[in-house]
């Protein structure tokens, strides 16, 4: 009866011992040095910054223009009238051309609380931090002259294209979530004639 390992059989019980030693070092062991990459490759690439030159490309430039025609996922314009917010004679629509409901307006409060409020205020007078702290004059939406009296489609484009100071949104803010600030603006104009009303009629 043999009692003793063979020098074969403890080698391997070695080799054994040192792999499981190994990779519970490389998976759990905590270390000031580099870890070990059996496969470099994953993190040493061959690949370009943004906004970083290149001798690659004729215009030195790594980073390179969509291919023309390319639509992004969910930015497909199946109707141009709610995407412009003019009809076919290029002429400002007058309503919101989408479905108006509670749902709509409650998204166009909090987009609006977002990306309006800072400069317009919270009720559209024009009074936001813009206006009390950089003294920049910031339009009210309840200005009889201009925006209350405004086309829905022109006010859709205002936030679209931006005017004077403002920035446009195109970007920023989705195609329903500009008219969803229509009509919260529209809401806020509603209150603020119903207020004034109420007042004058005391």
């Amino acid at each position: 009866m043999r009692l003793r390992p063979t020098r074969s059989e403890f080698q391997i019980a070695a080799l054994l011992l040192l792999a499981l030693w190994t990779t519970g070092c490389v998976r759990g062991c905590r270390s000031s040095r580099p870890p070990i990459h059996f496969n470099p490759n994953m993190d040493d690439q061959l690949k370009s910054e943004a906004q970083e030159s290149s001798d690659f490309f004729y215009d030195g430039r790594a980073m390179r223009d969509p291919v023309p025609g390319t639509v992004a996922r969910g930015e497909l314009i199946e109707d141009e009238t709610v995407a412009t917010g003019k009809d076919a004679a290029g002429d400002y629509l007058t309503g919101i051309p989408i479905e108006i409901d509670d749902a709509l307006r409650t998204r166009g409060a909090e987009r609006y609380s977002i990306y309006c409020a800072p400069c317009h205020d919270r009720k559209g007078n024009g009074k936001g931090v813009l206006a009390e702290r950089g003294g920049v004059p910031t339009a009210s939406f309840h200005d009889e002259v201009k925006f209350a009296n405004y086309p829905d489609g022109q006010l859709f484009d205002t936030i679209t294209n931006g005017v004077g100071l403002m920035a446009g949104y195109r970007y920023p803010i989705s195609t329903t979530d500009r008219w969803a600030i229509v009509a919260y603006v529209r809401t806020l104009q509603q209150e603020k004639r119903a207020r004034d009303q109420a007042l004058a009629g005391n």
